[in-house]
């Protein structure tokens, strides 16, 4: 059975009211600014935003409610399938009011956002309310887990324990994990950790409960494998339908614990199969990452395997939770 309780979200804000901070408001020094290349310094309109319309002295020609279409053009009145998509509100301004010259003289046009339906961020894995959230205000990493929410919980041996491994789960930006630790976020309630949420961000609370590991990199089929007694390098390159021709098999990465102080263990496939050493022994949330190039230390790698980590896990989820009507 499971509860919709936020004690480790609770904790982490109430740390932040004990200094000062509301939940809904930054702390200077807590919080890095955003960057320069952030929506908070150029706020753009794309595909699903809504807005308002109307022509200085003409008020019967106001026009509210016009949504931007898929393709990021809208109309209004002779000014016809104009992109807007990637412009401010000046600049689609001087677009409407180009497309208007024709049919008027000196038009000045007046546009102001009525929904930002086009900024969105998806959150998913071990939080109450999981899926696709409209970014209508700057939040913080903190305040996008409450709304959905907070951390998933559960009853084990009449105990509330958490659903959530935090040392497993990210955010993800551009399709790069972010250097965010959810665990001293969360549970220390360390502020400086609790960065702005971005349009196009991928939030994923992985489990704990999980009992798999992933295989990775140069594999016929590369993804999530449930963990059995039996489960080694060996028989999970195996199970994964072997390696590719590209694949460098001299040496094979296993990483485990969390992120960012994550234990990594270099495996000589080479031996393994002269009888030379042992099989590597695997545990639940192992990473086993086969390179496609040469390498020589763990770090040279590492970087590359936890994207791909980073890539599975939440294209596993998706394919685990999504109903199938919906998946591309």
């Amino acid at each position: 059975m499971k509860h919709r309780l936020r004690a480790p979200l609770l904790q982490a804000m109430g740390i932040a009211l004990l200094h000062g901070q509301a939940p809904t408001a930054a702390v200077p020094g807590n919080q890095p600014p955003p960057s320069p290349t952030s929506w908070r310094t150029r706020f753009e309109l794309g595909p699903g935003a809504v807005v308002n319309f109307s022509l200085y002295g003409r008020p019967e020609l106001d026009r509210p409610g016009f949504r931007i279409s898929p393709d990021g053009t809208i109309s209004y009145l002779e000014a016809q399938n104009i992109k807007v998509a990637g412009l401010s509100l000046d600049e689609a301004r001087l677009a409407i009011e180009k497309g208007l010259s024709t049919s008027f003289r000196s038009p000045r046009v007046i546009i102001t956002p009525q929904e930002v339906g086009s900024k969105r961020y998806t959150i998913l894995g071990k939080v109450v309310n999981r899926g696709v959230v409209t970014l209508e205000r700057p939040i913080t990493l903190v305040e996008a887990i409450a709304h959905a929410g907070g951390i998933e919980t559960g009853l084990f041996e009449k105990n509330t324990v958490e659903l959530a491994d935090l040392d497993r789960s990210f955010i993800s930006r551009n399709g790069q994990r972010l250097q965010v630790d959810f665990r001293r976020l969360l549970h220390d309630g360390e502020m400086s950790r609790n960065i702005e949420v971005e349009p196009n961000d991928f939030i994923y609370i992985a489990s704990n409960i999980s009992n798999d590991y992933y295989v990775l990199g140069a594999v016929a089929s590369p993804g999530v494998q449930g963990l059995t007694p039996d489960a080694s390098v060996v028989s999970a390159i195996t199970r994964r339908s072997g390696l590719t021709d590209r694949a460098w098999a001299d040496k094979i990465l296993v990483i485990r614990g969390s992120f960012d102080k994550p234990q990594t263990f270099v495996i000589n496939m080479k031996n393994i199969l002269a009888a030379k050493e042992s099989d590597f022994k695997l545990q639940p949330k192992d990473i086993v990452y086969i390179a496609d190039r040469p390498w020589a230390a763990a770090e040279d790698i590492l970087k590359g395997a936890l994207s791909a980590f980073v890539t599975s896990a939440s294209t596993s989820w998706i394919n685990l939770n999504v109903d199938s009507a919906l998946k591309p």
